[in-house]
């Protein structure tokens, strides 16, 4: 069996499981917390990113020039209305966002959000591996795979599993530190 389409699977977990902590606010600000945030424009739901440019200003401020000013308060009150929750200064197109200090009680909301995160991550590796299981337990009965070749897959694919495993709790903590050294 092609170890290949798992690898695959496991690495784009683990790609996602990256994009999705950008999300989360730690001490850096960065375009990915607000550039897929929804709003409500011309009769759809539209992501930022698709109405602005979305700029950093160190230390702790984010910036959106909204291209259309008719557009410019419903970006504003969706930012507002998002999980981020806070508030955003508008000044003709720009929208201006700064990024208050975390309190503790916010730091242990977003390592409690990490975490949940990445177990949902870790679901989604043990069933792509328990597929992969699967398909060798189905070779080996279907006489294409011997018992020695289908126990040394597994073996493989449990390599794979715990490879992928240790680089996801290595982002975790790395996230919880940057979470925490705010």
């Amino acid at each position: 069996m092609d170890l290949k389409p798992l690898e695959q699977k496991l690495k784009s977990a683990v790609e996602s499981l990256r994009t999705e902590f950008q999300t989360i606010r730690s001490g850096r600000p960065s375009p990915r917390m607000v550039e897929d945030i929804k709003v409500e424009v011309y009769g759809q739901q539209m992501p930022v990113k698709a109405l602005g440019s979305i700029s950093v200003v160190p230390p702790r401020e984010i910036q959106i020039s909204v291209w259309d000013k008719s557009v410019v308060a419903a970006v504003a009150k969706a930012i507002e209305t998002s999980s981020l929750n806070v508030p955003a200064n508008t000044d003709g197109n720009l929208i201006r966002i700064n990024l208050p200090s975390l309190t503790d009680e916010r730091k242990k909301e977003f390592e409690k959000v990490v975490r949940k995160m990445t177990e949902e991550i870790r679901i989604r590796i043990r069933g792509a591996r328990d597929e992969a299981n699967k398909e060798i337990k189905k070779m080996e009965e279907g006489k294409n795979l011997s018992e020695d070749a289908a126990f040394k897959q597994k073996e493989e694919v449990q390599k794979l599993v715990d490879e992928i495993n240790s680089e996801i709790e290595i982002l975790l903590l790395n996230k919880i530190k940057e979470i925490i050294m705010l």
